[in-house]
């Protein structure tokens, strides 16, 4: 009998084992300090796309600002700021054109940018894809938070890919905004049923890089 259970208790400490380790490893992790690492500016990108019936535009902001938040090698959370006044039009060459074009998207039909000169994105949470590659090249973690543009703030969520490597951070992806939903609806039709081909899609997408540093 007793040859019979020594071997029988062995197996089961020997299977427990793995199983306490996992459980104190995600205690650890879920326990570490969070790290700040500020965002870098003159590193990280953004653009954005919007399209009409008819057209298009795109090209980009500025990040003013921000961090994202570590613990261990994981992103957890983080915030970031955008400068609405530094918006351009990488599609429109004439200069004229490209400033009548940047004027009225930051006026009040728009992103009204003198009254609200900044546009935040805040992360709630970051929850990782099972089965994503951890390599912060591919989405491997749904982002999400609430961005505030023009006063109004609402929480969004997208597939990002996350990653920390050699005391850099970094989050990356591209999301896609209802702009009715804050407030824009300028050439909506949504609003405007009869505008007809001078409609303005309600929804735009930002391509972001963000690179944090300690």
């Amino acid at each position: 009998m007793k040859k019979i259970l020594l071997p029988a208790l062995l197996g089961v400490a020997l299977l427990a084992a793995p199983a306490a380790f996992a459980q104190k490893a995600m205690k650890t992790s879920a326990s570490a300090a969070v790290a700040t690492y500020k965002l870098q500016p003159q590193l990280s990108t953004l653009g954005w796309e919007g399209k009409a019936v008819t057209h298009g535009h795109n090209g980009t902001m500025q990040f003013t600002g921000g961090d994202l938040e570590v613990r261990g090698n994981m992103v957890v959370g983080g915030m970031a700021t955008v400068d609405m006044k530094s918006l351009k039009a990488t599609d429109i060459t004439d200069s004229g054109n490209h400033a009548k074009f940047v004027g009225h998207m930051t006026s009040d039909d728009f992103f009204g940018a003198e009254k609200f000169p900044t546009s935040t994105f805040k992360i709630t949470s970051v929850t990782p894809l099972a089965g994503a590659p951890a390599d912060s090249k591919t989405p491997n973690a749904t982002i999400t938070g609430d961005m505030t543009i023009k006063g109004v703030t609402n929480r969004i969520s997208f597939p990002a890919a996350v990653g920390v490597k050699n005391g850099v951070a970094s989050a990356s992806g591209k999301v896609t905004i209802d702009r009715t939903k804050y407030g824009l609806k300028y050439g909506s039709k949504t609003f405007f049923d009869s505008i007809g081909d001078k409609a303005i899609y309600d929804e735009f997408t930002l391509d972001f890089n963000v690179i944090a540093k300690q």
